[in-house]
């Protein structure tokens, strides 16, 4: 049974991961899609601000949101996202980092307008193995209630 509107509470949802980066997965996403030159080449990145070859913040959220659906989203009655209010890349993506989400429930709110969904506040936290945390991410997301799954 998928878990519903009703079944989150404040507090810590869970935790997920690890989920490990190689150089290559860093570069082959920055080939694709952020193909600046401290996400491709080590020369260059060692010369940039951030000292060595590192990952791009958006292949961080891409993480992200493949370790969210892993680990819960895949498990809730989902009726999306409204948006992201938050994204901050606090330290760098590195090659062979070890990645693990924390994810908190901040908080949770009927909808106005639709009686068939609650929106819930998720506090998301990505550190590597060393407890750094490499980005932060405050996302609500879209929650189906019970009465509209069919569930009493």
């Amino acid at each position: 049974m998928k878990l519903t509107f009703e079944d989150f509470k404040p507090g810590h949802l869970g935790t997920f991961g690890p989920h490990h980066v190689s150089r290559e997965d860093i570069i082959a996403f920055a080939t694709e899609f952020d193909p600046q030159p401290m996400h491709l080449d080590e020369e260059a990145a060692n010369r940039s601000m951030l000292k060595g070859l590192s990952g791009s913040g958006w292949h961080l959220c891409a993480i992200l949101m493949r370790m969210s659906y892993d680990g819960f989203i895949n498990r809730i009655a989902s009726a999306g996202a409204p948006g992201v209010d938050e994204v901050r890349w606090m330290s760098p993506l590195r090659p062979g980092d070890d990645l693990t989400l924390e994810v908190e429930v901040v908080s949770k709110r009927e909808s106005k307008s639709r009686s068939d969904i609650g929106f819930v506040q998720l506090k998301n936290t990505m550190s590597n193995a060393a407890g750094v945390t490499l980005m932060t991410a405050d996302i609500p997301i879209m929650v189906l209630r019970r009465a509209a799954v069919g569930v009493k």
